[in-house]
């Protein structure tokens, strides 16, 4: 895994996310979801192309179950996307790099 994605949980969701200051992707995934692995990649290649611009952050459903119910997750992979603390998009199922590159833009 890259080392710009951030692993964040209950617990951190909200400093990490919300009020880091920056705009956020975050992947809610689980280890055995094979359509997360699909999009693991593209989730690593961003943080990367991202890195100090945006927060790209990969969230376990498993062990963080509280926020992913905040934020009413009920297939993953689900891709949310967060301007000013403030979910403003999210995408279901496993995308293209494209996609995700170009919510992500339009929120930098």
């Amino acid at each position: 895994m890259s080392g710009n994605v951030s692993q964040v949980t209950d617990a951190t969701f909200e400093s990490s996310v919300v009020n880091s200051g920056k705009p956020a992707m975050v992947d809610f995934w689980a280890t055995w979801c094979g359509p997360c692995k699909m999009i693991a990649p593209h989730v690593e290649a961003l943080a990367d192309e991202y890195a100090g611009k945006a927060v790209i952050a990969k969230l376990d459903v498993d062990s963080n179950r509280q926020t992913a119910i905040k934020f009413g997750i009920q297939s993953i992979p689900t891709v949310l996307f967060f301007k000013g603390g403030k979910l403003v998009d999210r995408v279901i199922g496993a995308v293209d790099k494209k996609v995700l590159r170009e919510k992500l833009s339009a929120l930098i």
